[in-house]
């Protein structure tokens, strides 16, 4: 989840240089998606996935075309535009399903044991969801057209508009993919996690602290700090339970340690084409 959460922040910063602070509440709006059509409506898991994802994805282009697109050269504007939509999804989310803690269906009921270890069926699904989006966004990223024209804008937008790429569209499917991303983290996690308006708060600070962690724009970066930040949580809530409040503290110690070392992170940017 952290790890599809960064590359979408970091994918919209390397490209428009934006930093979404909204970005993880559409991973809310999307958790609140998967349960409503499947808790409230009753729909099966695929229709419920596609709508949810289709509907997020959506939101997100809109955000940009309409809030951000002419405003996204003024990074303090972009913050505060960015922080507003984010409680404006909570306030709409508090009105509509009241601040109740509340989840979707699994998927896949059941437990699978590993090593002597018992593991929800569900989180093994979870991953499985996570590992087939990775492996697409890094195809379209490296395989494909879009792909291409999303590597050159970053690297250079003029460039790239002189070679007949269209910088605007390009942005605004951009923003479609990194809203996909947090729709499909959201996705992911709706079975797992207790679905409230207020769950996208705690992931905005992990998924900055791993975006700097990786590297500002690097994708590579992103997940592999994602999986730092993950394990260093897991070993504090298994090494120190009854300071398990205290993970947070751990994660932003090792930001701190690894930028101390590499002041542009793991996988900072050095060349303009090592963007993405």
């Amino acid at each position: 989840m952290y790890g599809l959460l960064a590359s979408g922040f970091s994918l919209i910063f390397g490209m428009a240089h934006i930093i979404n602070l909204a970005h993880t509440a559409f991973f809310m709006v999307a958790a609140y998606g998967m349960f409503y059509f499947m808790r409230e409506l009753g729909w099966g898991a695929i229709p419920s996935i596609v709508l949810t994802v289709v509907v997020v994805t959506l939101l997100g282009i809109l955000a940009y075309r309409f809030l951000l697109n002419r405003i996204r050269q003024h990074i303090v504007a972009v913050l505060l535009i960015t922080i507003a939509l984010a409680m404006a999804f909570q306030e709409i989310m508090l009105l509509a399903f009241t601040a109740q803690y509340r989840s979707a269906p699994t998927l896949i009921p059941g437990f699978t044991e590993i090593l002597g270890v018992s593991i929800q069926n569900q989180q093994l699904l979870s991953l499985g969801i996570v590992a087939a989006v990775v492996i697409i966004l890094w195809l379209v990223l490296t395989k494909t057209k879009l792909g291409i024209s999303i590597r050159a804008t970053a690297n250079d937008d003029e460039v790239a508009n002189l070679m007949g790429i269209s910088v605007p569209r390009t942005l605004m499917i951009t923003m479609g993919i990194a809203t996909a991303l947090a729709a499909v983290a959201g996705i992911a996690v709706a079975p797992l996690w207790t679905v409230y308006p207020y769950m996208w708060t705690p992931p905005l600070v992990t998924v900055m602290v791993v975006v700097v962690l990786g590297g500002l724009g690097s994708i590579k970066g992103s997940f592999i700090g994602a999986f730092i930040i993950a394990l260093v949580e897991t070993l504090v809530v298994f090494f120190l339970p009854a300071g398990s409040y205290l993970k947070t503290a751990f994660v932003l110690l090792v930001m701190v340690i690894v930028l101390v070392v590499r002041p542009g992170g793991l996988f900072g940017i050095v060349f303009e084409e090592e963007r993405l």
